[in-house]
């Protein structure tokens, strides 16, 4: 009776395994989605440095990184009125985006995508 229940057991968990590495976790995204967010479409390997949220490259990102943010700051680079760097702040000059979706274009050979809210 014992060896039935923990056949039983072991048939249940290796069934069980089997299902969830046959659905997965769901995720498509990869490295590089902010946040936890999964963008509509999947990232590629080319923009996994592309900060989709906030619309420029992922390591100068200084709203995702407090360190970042902390150099600008240093720098003197930093608007108070909307609380990111001054060359990233879309809000008082909105050129900016034009600027860093043309350095992504000229890097990767294609549109990047929009940051959100925009």
């Amino acid at each position: 009776m014992e060896v039935i229940s923990k056949m039983k057991r072991s048939l249940f968990l290796l069934l069980t395994i089997g299902v969830l590495t046959l659905i997965g976790c769901g995720k498509t995204g990869t490295p590089g989605t902010q946040s936890g967010k999964q963008t509509a479409e999947p990232v590629s390997e080319v923009a996994v440095n592309w900060c989709v949220e906030h619309g420029v490259p992922e390591d100068i990102c200084a709203q995702c990184n407090p360190k970042v943010a902390a150099d600008f700051k240093q720098k003197g680079d930093w608007c108070k009125e909307h609380n990111r760097p001054e060359s990233q702040c879309f809000q008082c000059n909105p050129k900016l985006v034009e600027k860093f979706a043309a350095d992504y274009e000229a890097k990767y050979g294609k549109k990047p995508p929009k940051p959100e809210g925009m």
